[in-house]
């Protein structure tokens, strides 16, 4: 097989990012067949941000539908949001997070990070927690990540509640489950 030039190889960079901006270095550095390196300079050439600041970028832009809450009230970071529908955040736990003497994290903030997403995933400019049920799982711990997933179930009864299912995964292993209902109101009203 003959090697890409830089030029061609910079071309396919830019084409293969445009269509997933949440490919990681690794996987272009296999498909391209170069080193990690070479694709970190070559982004860096073309000033092209590594992978978070991708998923960041996407997600700001997803974000700016939001009218439940102004997005710095949400507890993590939100990589990921259909409205209506499922979202996922990401919460780094650090050492203010977890209690001194075991390093384990303080349930309050892990259920922060559910409830918002919560509140965050219900398109209306007005969204309530009515109730919840949230189980802690597994133990999280100082520089865990906790990836939190939200899936908004099929509406039942009352259209002013939504049913939000969020479950929470470190390295995926599954931390913690939450059922929220939502009260909120008709984006008509």
């Amino acid at each position: 097989m003959r090697k890409r030039n830089k030029r061609d190889r910079h071309e396919l960079l830019k084409k293969i990012i445009q269509e997933n901006p949440f490919i990681t270095d690794e996987d272009l550095a296999s498909q391209l067949s170069v080193s990690i390196q070479t694709i970190r300079l070559d982004r860096l050439e073309l000033s092209i941000p590594e992978l978070r600041e991708r998923i960041k970028n996407v997600a700001t832009q997803q974000l700016e539908d939001v009218k439940s809450l102004p997005v710095d009230e949400i507890i993590g970071e939100v990589i990921d949001i259909h409205l209506n529908e499922s979202a996922i955040s990401i919460f780094d736990v650090k050492e203010e997070h977890t209690f001194s003497r075991n390093g384990i994290a303080r349930g309050h903030h892990l259920f922060a990070q559910a409830n918002s997403l919560a509140v965050a995933v219900i398109h209306d400019d007005l969204a309530l927690t009515a109730k919840s049920n949230f189980v802690f799982i597994k133990p999280v711990r100082t520089n865990d990540r906790v990836i939190a997933k939200a899936k908004v179930l099929p509406q039942t009864g009352d259209p002013k509640r939504k049913t939000v299912d969020i479950n929470g995964y470190v390295e995926n292993e599954h931390v913690f489950h939450g059922l929220f209902e939502m009260y909120h109101r008709s984006i008509e009203e």
